[in-house]
């Protein structure tokens, strides 16, 4: 059996492999799942934690930017 993975700080910046190109933000765990949203707004999704990394500082500074795009627009996040 494998030990549960902990999840990261709610806000962390990370990749779900299933969605390539989409950096997401942790919400919550949701049983098994964790609930992460789109950092440049939209609906949350559930990810399988195995399938999560944290985003690099590339992928960071992107996803930073698109959020700061998106507010600059009067989306609301």
């Amino acid at each position: 059996m494998n030990a549960k993975r902990s999840e990261p700080a709610v806000g962390a910046l990370v990749v779900d492999a299933s969605r390539p190109g989409v950096i997401g933000e942790f919400r919550s765990v949701s049983g098994a799942f964790w609930q992460l949203r789109p950092v440049a707004g939209g609906a949350e999704w559930q990810a399988d934690p195995e399938q999560v990394r944290f985003a690099d500082p590339a992928e960071r500074l992107r996803a930073e930017n698109a959020r700061c795009n998106a507010r600059s627009r009067g989306e609301r996040l």
